[in-house]
């Protein structure tokens, strides 16, 4: 499928699970980081003409990220009348919640905290709109190697890109007119205070991971499944304990 079906085919997909909810309008609510990702799934759910949420959501952010997702709400709002744009600060309830758990310090839960404070506040707005929480994990982060804790995806009720390859992602991103400076920006989660990016945590580029994950007989394979490995559990379903009757 070449880009631009792809990309119709996606806003498409978004709006007929939209019109399926029996309780309609349906909104759609959606963090924004400043990375590709939120960028071009915002993007297509703005094309569904649906009434369209979008949440910059900085917590200690590094000013450069913040101001790629600001570029990326006012692009945004200038181009679709159906997108209404947000920015709240979540510098001090973060603040106050390490504070609270300062008996159980831990650099990666707070990292992890992040995600899921943003997680509540886009649920806190979508039940106040009637609207579905958007993800923005694409296949490498999801299927591949269960590196999803990102910009609100602690949590999402559908998810448009999952299917997808970052490959496609820069690809739809180019072919949607996202700002280039989002394009080229190194992926981050943005979840450290050190704005470590995602090939520093993952130890592989996503070009890396996508080959290994096409070819096991890459020179990356190893170190892929090294990563895949210990996450597999984020890839399967929550384990249920079966009672089983006597």
């Amino acid at each position: 499928m070449n880009t631009k079906d792809l990309i119709e085919y996606i806003s498409k997909w978004i709006a007929d699970y939209a019109n399926k909810i029996p309780k309609q309008p349906i909104s759609l609510i959606i963090g924004v980081s400043g990375g590709i990702d939120s960028a071009v799934t915002s993007t297509l759910c703005a094309k569904t003409e649906l009434k369209t949420i979008v949440v910059s959501m900085p917590i200690k952010q590094n000013i450069k990220q913040h101001a790629l997702s600001l570029q990326h709400v006012d692009f945004l709002k200038t181009r679709f009348d159906n997108v209404t744009g947000y920015v709240i600060n979540l510098d001090n309830a973060f603040s106050t919640f390490q504070k609270t758990m300062k008996d159980f310090n831990s650099e990666l839960a707070y990292a992890n905290s992040r995600s899921r404070l943003r997680m509540i506040t886009l649920y806190q707005i979508a039940q106040s709109n009637n609207g579905l929480v958007v993800g923005t994990g694409n296949k490498v982060e999801d299927f591949g190697i269960g590196f999803y804790t990102k910009y609100g995806d602690g949590g999402v009720d559908i998810s448009p890109i999952a299917d997808c390859t970052k490959s496609q992602v820069w690809e739809m991103g180019r072919e949607l007119n996202i700002s280039q400076n989002i394009i080229d920006a190194e992926p981050t989660d943005g979840l450290w205070d050190d704005n470590r990016k995602d090939e520093d945590q993952i130890g592989l580029s996503y070009e890396q991971i996508e080959e290994a994950m096409q070819n096991s007989n890459s020179k990356y394979f190893e170190k892929f499944n090294q990563i895949r490995k210990p996450n597999l559990h984020k890839m399967n379903p929550i384990p249920v304990c079966i009672i089983k009757e006597k």
